[in-house]
């Protein structure tokens, strides 16, 4: 059978299943016109569980391990870009042994190149080429949105991945990083982290919503947040770790010129970029269902953190040195008259917003091979504009994208004494 029949026939086995009757999981509760919410709960969790032991009982659970890894090892490697890796995606949505077996087929992006599972925005970038993305900015609401594609300008879009909305407050703001571009409050499922700044735009802090290794900082009882209502289990908490520090250096006499920002990744150790070293890869979000996302698209997977042991947390702080990215020095070009950098053509529109960012810990590098030593070398994270209100992100590894966003919309803030 073809492969692009294979996958119709149980995509359509899934929509069927899909909209099996509800009124034959309704239970009955005599002497009630109306039910209560929490008989609703029970005939929704009904109706879930109902349609996991169909999947489970179902023909293409029973399929052989050694059948199943060999078909799906053939749909994701002749469907390696999106649109079409959404077959692959719907794959792991059959049932539990699929997606095990998908989750052990698709490596991460740090080897593949390839951004297939939500968890792949969370998971360090590749090694070699760039990922290569651009956000769109919309000012009428303060929302902006982080595609993965390589032009922009062919007409519109690429694969969503991130969507992040600007919440002022009195002394800071908060941008609220989300899975899903239709909702973006903290109280929602699809919340994986924000970036919260100070008063004047200069110093910004990236929390994830869950830890992201373990010596992650927790924060304590009081940045827990309770889960929205449309969550099973409303009383799981999310925390809120600190992965990133972002500085931007005053320029208090007010000179021309790029501005200058550095950027410590509490995260990921410096080691991360010597030979063989290692960036924290998680492997799952907390408390994800993949039994209940959605074929069309993996942004409907929902993220919450219920791992808020703060000891495991303080454990392994001071245990090493983190990973610290400087904006690379632009030269001054005599003939156009401006500040320049060397952006491979991904940027077209001079900016005060455009970098590109390096590893800082040059002491460390000094002393290690020539290979290592461009390996330091190498632009980890470039941003700029290529047009109004769209600007290219390009990143690598030790950075995942859900990091590289928050970085980039640090620059979308106002800065009062920056420039």
């Amino acid at each position: 059978m073809p492969f692009k029949g294979f996958i119709r026939e149980f995509q359509d086995m899934k929509d069927g299943l899909g909209s099996m009757s509800r009124r034959s999981f309704e239970i009955k509760f005599p002497s009630h016109h109306h039910r209560s919410r929490s008989m609703n709960s029970v005939l929704f969790m009904a109706h879930r569980d109902a349609n996991a032991n169909s999947y489970q009982q179902s023909c293409w659970a029973n399929m052989p391990l050694e059948l199943l890894r060999d078909v799906l090892q053939r749909v994701e490697a002749n469907e390696g870009t999106w649109p079409a890796r959404r077959d692959f995606v719907s794959c792991a949505c059959v049932c539990r042994s699929w997606r095990e077996v998908a989750k052990d087929v698709a490596e991460v992006p740090e080897s593949s190149g390839k951004l297939t599972f939500p968890i792949s925005l969370k998971q360090p970038g590749p090694r070699g080429s760039p990922m290569q993305c651009y956000i769109k900015r919309d000012r009428s609401n303060s929302t902006f949105h982080l595609y993965l594609g390589v032009d922009a300008s062919l007409g519109g879009n690429g694969k969503f991945l991130l969507a992040a909305r600007k919440v002022r407050h009195a002394t800071s703001a908060d941008y609220i990083i989300s899975l899903s571009a239709d909702d973006m409050s903290r109280g929602s499922n699809t919340y994986v982290g924000k970036l919260r700044s100070n008063f004047i735009g200069t110093k910004f802090t990236v929390y994830d919503s869950q830890p992201p290794y373990n010596g992650a900082v927790f924060l304590g009882r009081k940045s827990l947040r309770r889960v929205g209502s449309k969550q099973i289990s409303p009383r799981l908490p999310a925390g809120s770790y600190n992965v990133a520090h972002i500085a931007y250096e005053l320029n208090v006499l007010g000179s021309r010129g790029p501005r200058k920002m550095h950027c410590t990744m509490h995260s990921i150790p410096v080691t991360a970029m010597d030979p063989g070293g290692l960036a924290p890869t998680p492997v799952e979000f907390t408390g994800i269902d993949y039994s209940l996302l959605s074929l069309s698209s993996f942004c409907s997977a929902k993220a919450s953190s219920v791992d808020c042991n703060g000891a495991d947390a303080e454990t392994g702080r001071g245990s090493y040195e983190p990973l610290v990215l400087k904006n690379k020095a632009p030269r001054w070009h005599e003939q156009l008259q401006c500040w320049c950098l060397n952006f491979r053509g991904r940027v077209t529109i001079a900016s005060v917003k455009n970098f590109q960012l390096v590893a800082a810990n040059a002491s460390e590098a000094a002393d290690l091979p020539s290979s290592s030593q461009n390996d330091h070398d190498k632009v980890i994270l470039q941003f700029g504009k290529v047009g109004k209100d769209v600007f290219t992100m390009d990143y690598r590894y030790p950075l995942s994208a859900f990091q590289a966003f928050g970085i980039c919309l640090s620059t979308f803030d106002t800065k009062l004494a920056c420039e």
